[in-house]
């Protein structure tokens, strides 16, 4: 073994289980780098490279996240990646990064803060692991994990006892260490890959995430045996028998004693379901001596973190409160120093000289088909389609920090070198990288083609139920929306059935147990605290229409997506619950001064992408203090003073829609409406030449339906018709000023008309500044108007415009590109249907 020295205070040497320093402790004191307790200057020395270090790991994999995540790959192939830059094969070896970043003397103090964050991060692993998402009744997750499990072990035994991988002197807790790495799955990952995907409320995605936790408990009991087993050197554990009582012993200490201990604890201190400091800083105390107590039963640190997480309470609100505390500063700020000494640790150069690559290539490809296989098979004797079983068996194959916890401690305890090392975790990199790629080429989610009548509100006639779907991001949406929907006219001939979605963005903090919040069979405690108030608040102000008005059916429910693929959830939604109308906020909320504010650009782009995948009408509503109690008329919610309700009509299938809405809303007592139809002149038609061709075509199915909208309502009273000729815009929006100035309204209608320019709306086109409202919409929403009225702007469910939009139009929203693939079909009652029903991530509240 040749030493080469790299400084005069150690010696360098290399070896198959990596690089051993010897320091000369003469020298150090010599130097004045240590003299006992009279000098503090080791740490005063090192806490300089530490901070740099912190920069460099932090910046390094932040930057390596942000360029994999445009490919949809999960963080562990950036964690992998970073560590790899910093491997001897790549930057490791370089004398700058050697002296100034990462020099050998202070590799403890690094490794002692990477060992820190990762017992905390194992904590959060298991605070977020809840085991009652565990279907035991069901067979088929079972059946598939201990199958892929038994076969994965087996395989990972064979694959590291192949002549040509590695060193031919191996031992026994080597071979535990790989196959038990390699049969594990991370559940976080998974359910994250759900989620992006929409498949979590799929039968597949169930299955996948059930099998997962099953495998991810079981891999923690092999991984304790493993530990028990072997000692520090890789060989049988001759305490083996005190560890292995200790540490089952431990294990019912936290079911008995420490899970009811917290729940007793929180129960009795927790005032007001609100959680102090202290109880945070307790639980974290708690961490650390749990870790305590297994590392002294000799199975290291890292199971006790798992087993505190798993007692911890899974309905109590502490549980968000320390991730909120503990998530940004461990995987933005130490996290990454874990990943460093990932590797370091690694040597590709070593591998390479040691092993083949017809080997290298032969032990990942079966590593990645292993459990794809084995879940195949197991789907025939299920009876599960083909393509779900290699769906469940691709997604089985997500590794995560659990995998090169084990990885590092078969290495930390010499059962596994650096050739054997840096293999599986190559191997996890590149069954990493495959996994959701590959989900996403094979499998696509059958599409439930729902034909259903009723998609749009002009459709709607006679004793039919208007089914409405309505979104809210803040509690300052809901009351506009609540109020909009008490003036829709519920009756018990025409009810209201009313779906109310809290649209809460995922994001990086969100845990795998949030990401399935709020199903069916579990309570709403998995929220953070302040998501989990508003959503409270806003169900109730939703539900209180139900209880005040028979004719109201309100259930409400709560959609966690990212911003960009949220759209998706709310267009899914909106198909599977047949509705008729969609209703969004606009993303401008009323200031203090009555005017509107600058808005969320997140939201817009929501509703630009909801506008444009809808599967029936979309209106959107621009609140103006619908509730406010102004001047000229009251409230909403008086009983007595009437609503001034105004509908502005250009022409088109979208005004004829927004006419059919304010149609509806006649035969309230306190309800006016007044209906305005903008004709052109004789002169305008003569000056837009061949466009006039097209408005008079149009114009006459708009002929038909004001006609019959007259006739039907000639005897209400609280119906006014009016026609107002004008010659181009300009004109039309004096005249809707004028309006304004005799009149005051409490709600606009109007259709969108998204670039359709007829005769009177020439010359308004140009000043557009919000295409999601039209340009009449635009205009009465602008801080310009001298107007107070709320705007309700709507949208005609079209499938020929739902598929030019498609093809025509980018989805807005954090540079996502999403494909729409709409094509219009015909039903049995010969109208237009669209197919495209996309899975979406949610759960009923109520």
């Amino acid at each position: 073994m040749a030493l080469e020295s790299n400084s005069s205070y150690y010696n360098l040497s290399s070896s198959r289980y990596g690089k051993v320093l010897c320091y000369s402790h003469t020298d150090l004191i010599a130097e004045e780098h240590h003299n006992g307790w009279e000098s503090a200057k080791p740490i005063h020395a090192a806490f300089p490279f530490f901070i740099k270090q912190l920069l460099v790991a932090n910046f390094v994999y932040r930057v390596i996240y942000y360029m994999t995540r445009p490919l949809h790959l999960p963080p562990f192939v950036a964690q992998i990646l970073c560590g790899l830059l910093f491997s001897p094969t790549l930057l490791g070896e370089n004398d700058t990064v050697l002296k100034d970043i990462f020099p050998y003397r202070y590799t403890m103090v690094l490794e002692t803060f990477a060992n820190l964050a990762l017992v905390y991060n194992i904590f959060l692993l298991g605070l977020g692991m809840d085991l009652k998402m565990i279907k035991i009744k069901q067979r088929k997750p079972i059946v598939i994990a201990i199958v892929g499990l038994v076969v994965a072990l087996l395989t990972g035994s064979g694959l590291y006892y192949l002549p040509g991988n590695g060193d031919a002197d191996k031992i026994f807790s080597g071979c535990l260490y790989w196959s038990v790495a390699l049969s594990c799955t991370n559940f976080p990952d998974l359910a994250r890959i759900l989620a992006d995907l929409k498949l979590l409320r799929s039968d597949m995605g169930r299955t996948a995430m059930s099998a997962s936790i099953i495998t991810d408990l079981c891999t923690w009991v092999l991984l304790l045996l493993v530990l028990v087993m072997f000692n520090k050197q890789g060989v049988s554990n001759d305490m083996m028998l005190f560890a292995l009582v200790s540490t089952i012993g431990f294990v019912f200490f936290c079911i008995y004693v420490i899970r009811p201990g917290v729940a007793w604890a929180f129960a009795n201190t927790v005032k007001g379901g609100h959680v102090g400091e202290n109880h945070v800083w307790f639980t974290l105390v708690g961490v650390i001596f749990c870790s305590l107590i297994t590392e002294a039963f000799g199975v290291t640190s890292i199971p006790g973190a798992f087993l505190f997480g798993l007692s911890v309470p899974h309905d109590h609100i502490i549980r968000d409160m320390i991730e909120e505390k503990l998530h940004d500063y461990l995987s933005g700020i130490l996290m990454p120093l874990f990943y460093i000494i990932c590797g370091l640790r690694l040597n590709l150069g070593y591998l390479s000289t040691n092993t083949s690559a017809g080997t290298l290539v032969f032990v990942i490809s079966s590593c990645f088909m292993v459990k794809i296989l084995s879940t195949v098979i197991c789907s025939l004797f299920l009876r599960m389609p083909l393509r779900d079983g290699f769906a469940v068996g691709a997604l089985m194959n997500t590794k995560g920090t659990m995998a090169l916890v084990i990885l590092n401690a078969g290495r930390d305890r010499k059962a596994l070198d650096v050739i054997m090392y840096t293999h599986m975790t190559v191997a996890f990199l590149v069954m990493s990288i495959l996994a959701q790629p590959l989900l996403t080429l094979t499998y696509t989610p059958k599409k439930k083609y729902s034909f259903y009548k009723y998609r749009t509100v002009q459709k709607l006639q006679g004793e039919v139920e208007f089914r409405v779907l309505t979104c809210a991001h803040v509690l300052a949406n809901v009351s506009g929306l609540t109020s909009l929907l008490l003036v829709s006219n519920p009756t018990k001939r025409s009810p209201i059935n009313v779906f109310a979605i809290h649209l809460v963005e995922l994001t990086g903090r969100t845990t795998a147990s949030l990401l399935i919040m709020n199903d069916e069979t579990k309570p709403k405690a998995n929220f953070s605290d302040r998501v989990r108030a508003e959503s409270e608040q806003i169900a109730e102000m939703f539900e209180d229409m139900e209880v005040n008005n028979d004719a109201m059916l309100v259930q409400t429910l709560t959609a966690v997506s990212p911003y960009a693929t949220m759209h998706e959830d709310i267009c899914s939604l909106a198909e599977d619950k047949r509705a008729s109308l969609i209703l969004l906020p606009y993303h401008k909320n009323l200031t203090s001064d009555g005017r509107l504010g600058e808005g969320n650009d997140a939201h817009e782009n929501i509703n630009h992408n909801v506008l444009s995948d809808a599967p029936c009408s979309v209106g959107i509503l621009v609140d103006r203090g619908m509730t406010i109690i102004r001047s000229e008329s009251s409230s909403f919610h008086g009983e007595t003073t009437d609503k001034e309700i105004a509908m502005l009509f250009i022409g088109g299938r979208d005004d004829r829609e927004a006419l059919a809405y304010a149609w509806r809303m006649v035969g309230q007592e306190m309800i006016k409406l007044t209906v305005v139809r903008f004709v052109p002149s004789r002169e305008a038609l003569f000056a837009a030449g061949e466009e006039a061709a097209e408005y008079v075509k149009e114009a006459q199915v708009d002929e038909e339906y004001i006609y019959q909208f007259n006739f039907k309502t000639m005897n209400d009273s609280s119906v006014t018709y009016t026609e107002k000729v004008v010659i181009d815009g300009p004109e039309t929006i004096a005249a809707i000023r004028e309006m304004e100035d005799n009149h005051s309204f409490d709600l606009y209608i109007v259709g969108r008309a998204y670039k359709v320019e007829t005769p009177v709306t020439v010359g308004l086109t140009d000043w557009n500044t919000s295409p999601d409202l039209g340009v009449i919409g635009d205009t009465l929403a602008s801080s310009n108007f001298t107007m107070q009225g709320s705007v309700l702007v709507i949208q005609q469910f079209s499938a020929a415009y739902r598929q030019t939009a498609g093809n025509n139009q980018e989805h807005v929203g954090c540079g996502a590109k999403v494909a729409n693939e709409a094509k219009p079909l015909m039903n049995s009652h010969g109208e237009e249907e669209d197919d495209e029903n996309e899975q979406y991530q949610m759960g009923m509240r109520k």
